[in-house]
């Protein structure tokens, strides 16, 4: 029997690096292992590593598969900010299917009316109808107003002058059930909380932020951040 030691091992002899692999230990060994794409000594991109107490890092693991079951998540994933300055609605679409969390925020977003705000879900089209949710306004001294929707999330909104900044989660419950959670703070009428849920047909793959007047936005941004 032979016994073949060496830091590095190379896998492929592809003329094209990033078509190679190479495992390798650290020079000054410290029990970490890793595995990373190119050629030894000159590799282009770490895939994972396992250190000395058996923690796995990876640059990503979203889509990989294990058992013909699909891993996701161990990022959290940020949309592109949009302007609310504009419109009538903010649509983020693409949402990957395995997305079980979303986080909507809300950036000083302005309108140009006085009719409350709403965070509608979609799969392959936006939901409009079948959702149970509640937004609250607090004011302070024991004034509090609140209002309803199945139309979307809503989040209160008090008048023309009013900015909203804060977040909405959005959180997959089971099967395609969503429901949110928002606290948010207006620049009149105080703090902003709220609630609801509601059934989408088929996996959550966009969200808009609208009015329930479809009013004109005028001020601010809308961004999400998503994760499985």
């Amino acid at each position: 029997m032979s016994l073949l030691k060496a830091n590095s091992v190379q896998i492929g002899q592809s003329a094209t690096a990033t078509q190679n692999f190479t495992l390798s230990v650290p020079s000054s060994p410290d029990g970490t292992i890793k595995l990373a794409r190119g050629n030894s000594g000159a590799t282009t991109a770490d895939i994972l590593s396992i250190n000395a107490s058996g923690v796995i890092t990876g640059s990503t693991f979203s889509g990989a598969t294990i058992n013909s079951s699909t891993v996701n998540g161990g990022t959290i994933t940020s949309g592109t900010a949009v302007a609310s300055t504009s419109g009538t609605a903010i649509d983020f679409t693409s949402i990957p299917s395995w997305v079980k969390r979303v986080t909507v925020i809300f950036g000083g977003v302005s309108h140009n009316g006085t009719s409350h705000l709403l965070v509608q879900l979609g799969s392959g089209s936006i939901t409009s109808s079948g959702y149970i949710s509640t937004g609250n306004s607090y004011a302070g001294a024991g004034s509090t107003a609140t209002t309803n929707s199945t139309s979307g999330f809503i989040v209160y909104y008090d008048n023309v002058s009013d900015t909203i900044s804060g977040i909405m989660s959005l959180h997959l419950i089971s099967g395609n059930s969503w429901v949110s959670s928002h606290s948010v703070k207006g620049n009149t009428a105080g703090a902003r909380t709220g609630g609801g849920d509601v059934s989408l047909s088929g996996a959550l793959d966009r969200v808009r932020v609208t009015s329930v007047s479809t009013d004109t936005f005028d001020a601010g941004s809308v961004n999400i951040l998503y994760e499985g």
